[in-house]
């Protein structure tokens, strides 16, 4: 019986503690840590660790292969900035081009893309570059169509060249042509080639006079009666001696102006045959014609680029994200074949005269299809990036300039109306227009002005990139473009 209270009395001994556990009992782990024997996750937490470590794996296997690619792009072309340059000579400058992509906002989308992934091989070959960006659609155009005309107005006399404000010797005209050819343009995205090849277009084939938009505009809106004031009836009809009532209707139409519009916005009769006469007779034909043969341009590197917007396009987005490698290694390549500078001659489709002489067996064949159509062209570059434009912005652009432009001619009578009472003091102003003054009908054609710029140029932008038209092209620039090919 002793025996027995003896052996409840003292329990029996833990079997011995393996060396792992008997070194971590002493740091301060609680013991129940270390008896936890352990178990597989429950089905949730093992789908939420799968998807985690998948996306994950992804994410940096993907950021990995871009940091190769660029550190293998980077070594092949660095040697170039360790070459030694003189102290008078300037390194290789090459001119970037970039457009709003339709539907987006954030207008340096393009820009965006090149600084990213391509401008850091050119850093890494020291070779130079400047950046022109439109805001909206046709500003690309209309810069490069001037920059052309200013030079054939230079070269031809009409223009003094621009003044240098370098201290350094001047550079001969050949030595500034041979510069610019060794260089080149970046045309990035199918927006910036249509408004490219626009420009190059009008540049060499419009007249050299100079223009002032805004006073072509002004002229062209001057005569549609938006701010004519309505004719005042009197009951009388007419004067004692039969004359009419000189309202503004009657009066002469190079005097349609109303007494109340601003003298600087009269229309006036004299000064505008003489300004046009004084333009006409500022350039002769000779010189005011397109010139036959257009000058080498420097050589053209094409970059892809697609910028994806809308909900239908977010699939696109995400695995875009996960392929960014396929980005890095498109722009080190086109970086690479400009380093390089092997250039071949720009394909254009051929053109082909139509037969002279009738020919009745001809018309019973089919059709046979041009060589354009079957020879590669460069004018195609980037094509497929149209269908990625937003459906409803290509089908809404046009129709919502009209709608706002509509709107805005709605409304005007009655603010006209507003500023003209308040001008001449036929009425008091109410409460509301102490406080917030309405505008004057100066300040109204200024608005006007400015909107009718805003929408004519949009109109005219879009209607060069716009998906349904090819971009401009002329025979002439067949000899004078290059374009960057691989080594």
């Amino acid at each position: 019986m002793s025996s027995n209270v003896g052996d409840s009395a003292f329990p029996e001994p833990k079997p011995p503690q393996s060396g792992l556990k008997a070194a971590l009992q002493y740091t301060g782990i609680p013991p129940s840590w270390l008896d936890k024997r352990p178990k597989l996750p429950s089905r949730n937490w093992l789908i939420f660790l799968g998807v985690t470590s998948v996306i994950t794996g992804c994410y940096v296997y993907d950021r990995r292969q871009c940091r190769k690619i660029k550190e293998e792009y980077v070594g092949k072309v660095k040697h170039l900035s360790e070459d030694p340059l003189h102290s008078l000579d300037k390194p290789r400058k090459v001119t970037v081009y970039g457009a709003k992509w339709p539907g987006d906002e954030d207008y340096d989308r393009s820009m965006l893309y090149f600084r990213k992934y391509v401008k850091p091989y050119l850093v890494a070959a020291a070779i130079d570059y400047e950046m022109i960006k439109g805001r909206r659609h046709g500003d690309l155009a209309e810069r490069i169509a001037n920059e052309i005309k200013s030079q054939r107005r230079q070269a031809l006399g009409l223009d003094p060249p621009p003044p240098s404000v370098m201290l350094l010797p001047p550079v001969s005209p050949e030595e500034k042509r041979r510069r610019e050819l060794e260089g080149g343009i970046i045309i990035v995205g199918r927006p910036t080639f249509k408004e490219f090849m626009a420009g190059v277009k009008r540049g060499w084939t419009e007249s050299l006079e100079v223009v002032d938009k805004e006073e072509k505009l002004s002229r062209e809106l001057e005569t549609d009666g938006r701010f004519d004031e309505p004719e005042l009836e009197s009951p009388l009809g007419s004067f004692d001696d039969g004359e009419p009532i000189p309202t503004p209707s009657r009066l002469p139409s190079s005097k349609s102006f109303s007494p109340y519009t601003p003298p600087h916005l009269r229309n006036t009769e004299s000064p505008q045959p003489r300004s046009s006469s004084s333009s006409e007779s500022s350039i002769p034909d000779s010189m005011n014609a397109p010139p036959p043969v257009i000058p080498q341009l420097p050589p053209i590197l094409l970059v892809h680029f697609v910028n994806y917007l809308g909900l239908t396009q977010i699939p696109l987005m995400i695995w875009d994200f996960f392929n960014e490698r396929r980005k890095v290694r498109s722009g080190a390549e086109a970086a690479y074949r400009l380093i390089m500078g092997q250039t071949r001659p720009f394909e254009a489709p051929l053109l082909h005269e139509q037969p002279t002489t009738f020919d009745a067996n001809a018309v019973l064949e089919p059709p046979k299809p041009y060589l354009s159509e079957l020879s590669p062209s460069d004018l195609d570059f980037d094509k497929e990036a149209e269908s990625y434009y937003k459906k409803s912005m290509v089908r809404d652009f046009e129709s919502d300039i009209t709608k706002a432009r509509e709107r805005f001619y709605k409304e005007l009578p009655q603010r006209l109306d507003t500023a003209r009472a308040l001008a001449r003091g036929t009425r008091e102003p109410t409460k509301d227009e102490r406080d917030y003054p309405p505008p004057t009908e100066v300040e109204l054609r200024a608005e006007r002005m400015k909107k009718e710029l805003r929408w004519t140029s949009d109109e005219h932008g879009w209607r060069i990139v716009t998906p349904n038209k090819d971009p401009e092209w002329d025979e002439r620039l067949r000899e004078a473009l290059k374009v960057f090919i691989d080594p």
